[in-house]
């Protein structure tokens, strides 16, 4: 929103501003800044899960949420662990700087692409072991379990470019298109979300699938059993029905 002002360019009052417009626009600023401040305490948060639950090493990977026309994204070349409340930073949607000093992650460009094309509101890239493994065997995860169907269908593997290139961002979208989960060849993976719990979510459960297959297809003489497509496309449908009701 546009902040009003008081005074007219000449320095004289403005007869069309009141003190209850002056209040009303410092109430709403301050309202934003407190709504992107909890975004930024939960996307530190979740930052911090992910070396927490192993998915990332040092400071690798990164988080992004949205918030309106700003995206805050995890900075570059920090430990989670030194985030503080202060330490905001945040983009508009063409990746110019609005808020915070501290420069955004290198993989601006992917993370700005997934919500250019899509409706997500969070997004969780990380180098995960398991996953990152898979994405140099194949080029698609085999069906080895019915949750794929949570992530839009077989996930697919985005062919490898150079990180923070409008390459991989191109690469990523064609391999998210119908998904919200990819792997990322010789790279990690990628999951969005409509919030930061969901793409985490999402995220954790494409390490848990690559861990299971890679673990099922290292017994020798043995193959693991995969799920057909009119199995996944009915787990899907059940999936659809699952939880609590509203």
């Amino acid at each position: 929103m546009a902040e009003r002002h008081r005074y007219t360019g000449d320095g004289r009052e403005d007869p069309r501003m009141t003190d209850e417009d002056d209040e009303r626009d410092g109430s709403a600023a301050r309202d934003a800044r407190e709504v992107l401040g909890r975004a930024w305490d939960e996307l530190v948060a979740t930052a911090r899960r992910t070396v927490a639950d192993g998915l990332v090493v040092g400071t690798s990977g990164n988080v992004s949420v949205r918030v309106g026309d700003t995206v805050l994204v995890t900075p570059t070349g920090v430990p989670y662990d030194r985030l503080t409340h202060d330490d905001i930073v945040g983009v508009d949607l063409d990746g110019r700087q609005v808020l915070g000093s501290l420069l955004p992650t290198s993989e601006l460009p992917m993370h700005l692409a997934v919500y250019r094309a899509t409706g997500a509101q969070a997004v969780v890239h990380t180098h995960a072991a398991h996953a990152t493994a898979v994405s140099v065997l194949v080029p698609e995860l085999p069906l080895i379990h019915y949750m794929a169907a949570a992530l839009g269908g077989p996930v697919r593997v985005a062919p490898y470019a150079a990180y923070g290139t409008a390459e991989l961002a191109e690469n990523t979208l064609r391999a998210l298109a119908g998904r919200s989960a990819c792997l990322l060849q010789n790279h990690g993976t990628i999951a969005h979300g409509a919030s930061l719990e969901q793409a985490y979510d999402r995220t954790a459960q494409l390490e848990w699938m690559c861990r299971v297959w890679l673990l099922s297809s290292s017994v020798p003489g043995l193959a693991p059993a995969l799920l057909s497509p009119d199995q996944l496309r009915e787990a899907g449908e059940r999936l659809r029905g699952y939880g609590q009701r509203p």
